[in-house]
């Protein structure tokens, strides 16, 4: 679509340097009107200056949207996740990747709310976030005309915004301030980039981390926490119902105040590049431990191993953005099918950085101390092992006895 058949363009707007000139340019460019969108998912900061600043640039009052999407986020989208045990890589617990989906769809529905022909968003050109953004867009429209600054303009440095916003009269807050981190942060996680971290042989500065105390300064005497899960998910903390959001609000501060969940991963990007990133996931490192805790006594053993082999593919559909993906749907519901008899409570000890689960019960365990214990029973024949080895151990003598 050409730039002159622009007439109204939602834009995924947080208030900061990058996505204020993306609106002036956007008129500017397109000609079009500009509605702005701004997601509250938790990042801990005030929203309401985003409203002050699009109605100093001129947009409508009726074309500014400021939407509390907590619930949702944590309801419908980080608990599936979790339901999943999904990680990326190894390490990363996809924090940023499973935001966006939420942002692109809140977004498409504004755009068709207000009668938008296009959408846009700040992401560069060089990061996984224009992908997630495009493809949760291009899921529900394919029609929708999609506008990435980052890939049309040649405003390539914080020295170039700030001379665009000069000319243009777009007012900068704390210009002057150092801005030594590229980071997003949402209920479930905060991310770092850039700058010091480039090179992947620099320890993390103390003074980066913003959430978690460290953990060589956190409380000498380890605390203890219950969480309890109904179908997967945790619904009650220490015997009291919470929402989703209230959940992981609540894990965050436990989190927090014993410098649990950071992490230093280097990733490999979806466009090609090998990233370092440092990220604290404070409630979520612990929403892990505990269901990995409340399925080794709830989930049969092949039913649990097949679902750690599909762990990788799904962990990397969301990464990449496929969350709106028939194959990620297809296998959400073979996972939640999983979860039926995922119900009952997980002890933790938290502890300097640690979370150690110690004990765990379910009203649908499948764990037998007659069967496991060490002592003498009455349902076990022992003897009954012989020949499953046997059976087990015949190809590698028949291999045996045909090479020799």
């Amino acid at each position: 679509m050409k730039k002159r058949d622009i007439k109204k363009c939602v834009l995924a707007y947080s208030g900061g340097l990058d996505t204020s000139i993306i609106l002036k340019w956007l008129e500017d460019e397109y000609g079009c009107e500009v509605v702005t969108f701004t997601a509250d998912l938790g990042q801990g900061e005030e929203l309401e200056p985003a409203r002050k600043k699009a109605l100093k640039l001129g947009i409508k009052p009726e074309n500014i949207f400021i939407d509390d999407l907590r619930e949702e986020f944590v309801r419908d989208f980080v608990f599936p996740m979790f339901r999943a045990n999904a990680i990326y890589e190894g390490e990363y617990l996809l924090g940023t990747s499973i935001a966006r989906p939420l942002i692109a769809k809140r977004q498409m529905e504004i755009a068709k709310l207000v009668g938008a022909d296009a959408v846009a968003h700040g992401a560069t050109g060089k990061g996984n976030d224009q992908v997630r953004f495009e493809l949760g867009y291009l899921s529900f429209d394919p029609s929708i005309a999609v506008i990435a600054p980052w890939r049309e303009w040649d405003m390539n440095s914080r020295t170039s915004l700030l001379a665009y916003a000069d000319k243009h009269g777009i007012p900068i807050e704390n210009r002057g301030e150092a801005k030594p981190y590229s980071m997003d942060a949402n209920l479930l996680h905060i991310s770092y980039e850039g700058e010091w971290l480039e090179n992947p042989m620099n320890e993390p500065e103390k003074k980066m981390w913003r959430w978690t105390v460290d953990p060589v300064d956190a409380p000498n005497t380890p605390e203890y926490i219950e969480i309890e899960y109904k179908h997967g998910d945790p619904f009650k903390l220490n015997g009291v119902e919470l929402s989703p959001a209230a959940m992981l609000t609540k894990l965050n501060e436990y989190g927090n105040k014993h410098g649990i969940g950071r992490a230093d991963i280097v990733e490999n990007r979806y466009v090609g590049m090998k990233a370092r990133g440092c990220y604290e996931t404070p409630g979520g490192t612990i929403m892990q431990k505990a269901h990995r805790a409340i399925e080794s006594i709830t989930l049969d053993r092949e039913e649990a191993h097949l679902k750690d082999e599909l762990m990788p593919r799904y962990a990397k559909l969301i990464y990449t953005g496929y969350w709106y993906s028939p194959e990620r749907k297809m296998l959400q519901a073979a996972i939640d099918e999983t979860q039926k008899f995922v119900n009952g409570k997980v002890r933790l000890k938290l502890y300097k950085g640690n979370v150690i689960v110690v004990g765990r019960e379910s009203p649908d365990s499948l764990f037998s101390e007659a069967h496991s214990t060490f002592e003498a029973d009455a349902v076990y024949n022992q003897k009954d092992a012989e020949g499953f080895i046997r059976l087990n151990a015949l190809r590698f003598v028949i291999a045996g006895k045909k090479r020799k």
